[in-house]
């Protein structure tokens, strides 16, 4: 049996509730979801859905980055998001961080509301340093 691992960076934020960062198991990574937070003022980031989406994947690259990891080994990824009107705006950004010929696979679901009031959470699952 697989032993789990978790992984934890003060290059994001802090898991807030009982939940951890991610956990490895084996090659695989489960980041949980990342708000925009700023792991230095731990404040939701000023401005919009551009703005936010930059500081979730930041934060995202950062954990993943605490594993062995790094965005371009994310398999899967699932974004939440409060008002899909955002979503062209959420996904300019989110290219240029998967701007490659595999992009992982997504789901993008709207929802009621994020904590916070945020506008955007992405989660992932991602493999360690390309296995």
């Amino acid at each position: 049996m697989a032993t789990k691992e978790r992984i934890q960076t003060d290059h994001a934020p802090s898991a807030s509730g009982a939940y951890s960062q991610a956990i490895r198991v084996g090659d695989f990574i489960y980041a949980a979801g990342q708000l925009a937070v700023d792991p230095k003022t731990g404040m939701l980031v000023q401005g919009g859905i551009t703005e936010q989406t930059r500081q979730v994947l930041e934060n995202i690259s950062a954990v993943l980055k605490a594993a062995g990891s790094s965005l371009n080994d994310v398999v899967k990824s699932t974004v939440f998001i409060s008002d899909m009107a955002n979503f062209a705006a959420m996904n300019d950004v989110y290219k240029e961080y998967f701007n490659t010929d595999t992009p992982p696979a997504r789901s993008t679901v709207q929802v009621a509301a994020l904590p916070l009031h945020a506008m955007v959470e992405i989660e992932c699952v991602a493999v360690r340093g390309g296995a």
